[in-house]
Formats: structure tokens, C-alpha cells, sequence
């Protein structure tokens, strides 16, 4: 995939109107009272915005908010799936299903932080959106509602994306969160509007691209999470350039059963087996080193009150399961990224939810902060563990991606990125 795509600084955007694809996924509070618990994601793409304003675009910004029913037929299947009686369920309530995932929250902070006023629209290609974007003046910002409230949206209708389209003159994708899925707001109006990215996707590119197609050596990946099922494809790509790679986390036990060890109440994906031999013996082949934790913290059960237990990660009791990685393991891992000239983490190393149990990942967080390597955290768990930990400011790149970063750490493409103009 080539990486070297236009950016907004490539293009004249003064007098123009600028459809920018922004990634407004924000967390919300579970009370229904509308309030933002996180603007992470609505600061990382002021930097892109204030630009076009400062050049004079005017911008209509548009984003997914939560995964809404878009129709009222789709919502009474959903909800008789969860068990209820289809006859019991009203348009009111999914109407009100829809009103909790609107973006006027967000349009109300945008403005905060923006110190303007950022209007907002009723809906993404209705009246109201048309006659809001026709009548917006250069230096102004608009706000389109939730583009999953359109039917077409995660299906890439062609009638969706030309309608979006048709309010501007240049389409921006800065939601980098999103570019693996091909959805009319994100890949479809490129077909077209001109398109170009945002410094969020340009940093992305530049950033994990380069580690990807021209690493500082030794290249180490360090990867964890729950299964390896999710992560065949990232460790299959990363053999062919990394120096080392670590396992850690609930995929861990696959591989250690795969070697012959025994893994008791552990994770266990019996299917992957043979991966797993095939994935150690490929990394034997090419000579890069296949690091599975030495020790495992254990536990009798899932509980964040369980007593944690060392054992030898080749024989974990019968009665137990793996939970983290041990104290052996975490000297052995820290000792493998102190001369690293790139690390790339994606996953923690146990249960890191559970403070007894998230020792592994708080030791890889701390030797990565102090390696002096690139340093490239691929979104997702690995990600809110750095910024839980306190060492966001210490790290070279967070994604913002979780699925994006992954599937672009594969080798896949990226559709989001793929529309873009080549520079």
C-alpha cells in the first residue's frame, strides 16, 4: 500500500467548502444525560480543523457516533433477538435509541474548544444539512449528525456518498479509527470530491508506515491480547521484519501448548495449534526471535481478588489459569527492548483490568518509556494502559486506531487510505 498520500497543505482550500471525515466515536455517560467522558478524540482533530478555518475553507465535519439502527424495522429484529416481544416495542423507543448516539454533544464541545460557535445539523443529507451547508460562509464550521443514522452509510451506498459529496468541494478524511471500513463517509465520497487527509492520518502514515517499510533496527514487536486468532495476520506480516517478537497475554497459552507445555484452566484456541508450530518455526527459519514468557502469574479463577501464583510457564497446574506474565519474563522482555532502535506494542501482557494481575503490562509500559527507541503504541487496550499508567507523554506515537492500526500493521489495505490522492 503506498503510504505517500496528499495532505491538506497539498491543496488550495480558501473559498472552499471541505467535507472533513472526523473520528467523533467519543465515550459517553451511560445516564443518558448526553455528557462526553473523554474528548481525546475530539482534540485530535482540532489541529486539522483550525487549519481550514485559518485558511479560509468553510469545513462540514461528519462522524459515526456508537453503532445506531438506522431503521425502525432493523431495530424491532434487533431487539426481538434480545428476547423481547417485537409487539411490545414502539418508534418511540428507538427514536429515543437514536437521540442517545446524536452528535449535538459533540458539536457543543467542538465549539468550546474551538472558542465558536459550530453549527450543527438535523441530520447527514436531509433539508436541513443541505440548506446549512449551501448557506456556510468561509471561517465557518458545521457539524453533520451521526452518519450512521443513514441506512447507507455502512453499506458504501453510491446514492449516500454522492449526496454527501455534492455539499463540498474537497473531501479530508482525518479519522484514522475508522479508515479500515469502507463506508460511504469515509471511502465512498472520494469517488466524487478530490481527496486528501488530515495531519491525524498524515502522522499515522508517516509514523507506523515507516516503521513498517523502513524500521531504526532492531525492529521489536511486542504483542499480546486475548487470541491469536485476532492477531494471525499481524504476526504473520511482522515476520518478515522484525527482529524479535514477544507474545504475551491470553494468546500466550496457545503457543505454550503448541510447544508441548501444559496450560490448565488457561485460554486455549485448540484450532491454532499448528499455527502456532508453523508461526515458531518460520521465526526459527528466518532467525528472528520468538519470545514466550518464561514464568506466568496464575490464578484458580477470573477475579480481580484471586490470589496470584508464580509458576514455570511450561507447566501451569491443572486447577489454575494464566493470568500474566511472571517476574522472570518481564526482565527478559524489558532487557529485550532496552536496545531497540523501533518497538511496536500492540496488546497487554495479562489481565491489566486487575491490579494483581497487571504487573506485566506496567513493566513494559515503564521499560518502553525509558528505552530510547521509536516507540509505536497500536491503539486499542495497549493504549489506554499507556495512558492509564501515565506514560502517554513518553512514547513516540499513540494510535488513534485500534482496528485501523492493526489491520495496517497486517499489510492490509486500508480503504480509508487507499481513495486518497497519491502525492
Amino acid at each position: 500500500m503506498n503510504y505517500n498520500k496528499k495532505t491538506v497543505r497539498d491543496v488550495d482550500v480558501k473559498g472552499k467548502k471541505v467535507l472533513l471525515r472526523c473520528d467523533f466515536n467519543v465515550p459517553m455517560a451511560k445516564d443518558g444525560s448526553g455528557t462526553i467522558t473523554d474528548d481525546k478524540r475530539i482534540r485530535a482533530a482540532l489541529p486539522t480543523i483550525q487549519y481550514l478555518l485559518d485558511q479560509g475553507a468553510a469545513v462540514i465535519a461528519c462522524s459515526h457516533l456508537g453503532k445506531p439502527v438506522a431503521t425502525f424495522d432493523s431495530y424491532v429484529k434487533k431487539q426481538a433477538e434480545k428476547g423481547k416481544d417485537p409487539a411490545s416495542i414502539t418508534e418511540e423507543s428507538w427514536k429515543k435509541s437514536l437521540a442517545a448516539l446524536s452528535l449535538k454533544p459533540v458539536a457543543k464541545r467542538l465549539g468550546e474548544l474551538l472558542g465558536r460557535e459550530v453549527i450543527m445539523a438535523e441530520d447527514v443529507v436531509g433539508e436541513d444539512a443541505m440548506a446549512k451547508a449551501a448557506a456556510l460562509q468561509p471561517g465557518q464550521i458545521m457539524l453533520l449528525e451521526n452518519t450512521r443514522f443513514e441506512k447507507g452509510e455502512t453499506k458504501n451506498d453510491p446514492e449516500l456518498s454522492k449526496k454527501m459529496a455534492s455539499m463540498a468541494d474537497l473531501y479530508v478524511s482525518d479519522a484514522f479509527g475508522a479508515v479500515h471500513r469502507a463506508h460511504a463517509s469515509t471511502c465512498g465520497v472520494a469517488d466524487y470530491l478530490p481527496a486528501v487527509s488530515g495531519f491525524l492520518i498524515q502522522k499515522e502514515l508517516e509514523i507506523i508506515g515507516g516503521a513498517l517499510a523502513d524500521p531504526k533496527r532492531p525492529l521489536v514487536a511486542i504483542l499480546g491480547g486475548s487470541k491469536v486468532s485476532s492477531k494471525i495476520g499481524v504476526i504473520n506480516n511482522l515476520l518478515e521484519i522484525a527482529d524479535t517478537i514477544i507474545i504475551g497475554g491470553g494468546m500466550t497459552y496457545t503457543f505454550i501448548k503448541a510447544k508441548g507445555g501444559s496450560v490448565g484452566k488457561s485460554l486455549l484456541e485448540a484450532d491454532w495449534l499448528d499455527y502456532c508450530r508453523d508461526m515458531m518455526k518460520k521465526a526459527e527459519e528466518k532467525g528472528v526471535k520468538f519470545l514466550l514468557p518464561e514464568d506466568t502469574v496464575c490464578a484458580k479463577e477470573f477475579s480481580a481478588d484471586a490470589e496470584p501464583v508464580v509458576v514455570d510457564s511450561m507447566a501451569i497446574p491443572e486447577d489454575m489459569m494464566g493470568m500474566d506474565i511472571g517476574p522472570k519474563s518481564i526482565a527478559v522482555y524489558a532487557d529485550a527492548v532496552k536496545d531497540a532502535g523501533t518497538v511496536i506494542w500492540n496488546g497487554p501482557m495479562g489481565v491489566f483490568e486487575f491490579p494483581a494481575f497487571a504487573k506485566g503490562t506496567e513493566a513494559v509500559a515503564e521499560a518502553l518509556s525509558r528505552c530510547g527507541a521509536i516507540t509505536i503504541i497500536g491503539g486499542g487496550d495497549s493504549a489506554a494502559a499507556v495512558q492509564q499508567l501515565g506514560y502517554a507523554d513518553k512514547m513516540t506515537h499513540i494510535s488513534t486506531g485500534g482496528g485501523a492500526s492493526l489491520e495496517f500493521m497486517e499489510g492490509k489495505e486500508l480503504p480509508g487510505v487507499a481513495c486518497l490522492l497519491d502525492a
